[in-house]
């Protein structure tokens, strides 16, 4: 069974809805451990009260990020890490880091991807005034919310809607989705060519048969 990390920075939402999809054997992968950069994230209670393991690397204990990201690296290696999942991690990983796992690490963004990157994608749809905004799954690569693009779903952004009502669709569309992905990726069924993914409609065992 493939082991995976959980990256988390705040209230760990879609962290829940990670462990709740692998306690109902929707996501068949062993949650190992859940990394956060930050010491009273939200996200580490959730994991010390469902029974995951958890570490916190914060940026203040070290000189730069490469060195974090270099502890992080031996952490999952010494882990038996597979790969790992971002859930709402508020750092953009070094290239040192996202080269030492190509293609294993896989991002959640609250938008409509290429459109509003950043931290701020549901603020920046709902200010700009879209009328279609939206969730999207990717990998990750060495630039931000850039690289290839997974699963996309679109939320409509509603007359009389708030940011906060907005915020809970985008967050419900996530938790939705997420825990789909990453057992498209156990399967084995994501094909990536270029910026192209492909989902395969059968696994690829069954295939042979």
């Amino acid at each position: 069974m493939l082991r995976f990390a959980v990256f988390v920075s705040g209230n760990g939402s879609n962290l829940q809805a990670i462990i709740d999809a692998v306690k109902r054997g929707d996501i068949k992968a062993e949650l190992a451990l859940v990394i956060s950069d930050r010491e009273n994230a939200v996200g580490l209670k959730r994991a010390e009260k469902e029974g995951f393991p958890a570490r916190v690397f914060s940026p203040k204990d070290y000189t730069n990020r490469q060195s974090v990201d270099r502890d992080m690296v031996i952490t999952l290696r010494n882990e038996k890490i597979d790969f790992i999942v971002l859930a709402g991690y508020m750092r953009l990983l070094t290239a040192f880091f996202v080269n030492k796992f190509p293609k294993k690490i896989i991002n959640v963004h609250p938008s409509l991807l290429p459109n509003f990157k950043g931290v701020n994608g549901i603020k920046d749809a709902f200010t700009y005034g879209s009328k279609v905004t939206g969730v999207t799954i990717h990998f990750v690569n060495e630039k931000m919310d850039n690289g290839p693009i997974i699963m996309q779903e679109p939320v409509c952004v509603l007359e009389g809607d708030t940011k906060e009502k907005l915020e809970k669709r985008i967050h419900k569309a996530e938790h939705r989705i997420y825990p789909r992905a990453i057992q498209y990726y156990v399967d084995g069924r994501l094909k990536i060519r270029g910026r192209q993914v492909k989902i395969l409609e059968e696994l690829p065992d069954e295939k042979k048969k």
